[in-house]
């Protein structure tokens, strides 16, 4: 287990979604717990990437341990050309690498949840695409994240930030009153029901 401090960075280079997108978006699949290292491996040809990290506590003999884990096992974001997605397969760390389609779709997804993992918010791994309203958050340290109301309890609103290319998300709870649709009228999670 590595040290927090040994982690690769989150995104590379910093500030990945702010830059003019001109090469393509990919998902490079890894091996088995290969994420960190595949990450380690972009960084040093300087190929810029995205690994959505996330704290985790555990214990092992008898210790409390902090680590970062992916919040995608087995899956880390990477942009290029053609020529980028073949270096990366010669890297031997990646079972495939999957062609995003809808580039800006993806974008957008990345972009939500690189925002979100910037306020270091607590999120749990949602495995399965949320049904209901889509939303966005307009107002907080998360405004602008895009997701989809699942859930409404006491004011407080369940909101999956979607990487569907993946198939998953992450959830994060967040006040109800933050979100509207993307026509700006109020979201109101109980119509969900």
């Amino acid at each position: 287990m590595l040290k927090l401090t040994d982690n690769p960075p989150i995104a590379f280079p910093e500030g990945i979604f702010g830059q003019e997108q001109q090469d393509s978006w990919w998902v490079g699949h890894t091996k088995s717990r290969f994420e960190k290292a595949f990450a380690w491996e972009m960084h040093r040809r300087r190929i810029p990437y995205f690994l959505p990290m996330i704290e985790r506590l555990s214990i092992s003999g008898g210790k409390k341990r902090r680590a970062m884990v992916p919040l995608f096992s087995g899956y880390v974001f990477f942009r290029g050309t053609g020529e980028t997605r073949y270096e990366a397969l010669l890297t031997d760390r990646l079972c495939q690498v999957i062609e995003v389609p809808q580039q800006t779709i993806l974008l957008a997804e990345l972009r939500s949840l690189s925002l979100v993992l910037q306020q270091k918010a607590v999120l749990d791994l949602y495995p399965f695409a949320a049904v209901g309203r889509r939303c966005r958050v307009r107002g907080g340290p998360f405004e602008g994240a895009e997701g989809t109301v699942i859930s409404c309890d006491r004011g407080k609103s369940r909101f999956i930030l979607h990487i569907s290319i993946l198939g998953q998300g992450a959830s994060l709870e967040i006040d109800g009153d933050l979100l509207e649709p993307g026509d700006g009228a109020p979201c109101d999670p109980k119509s969900l029901k």
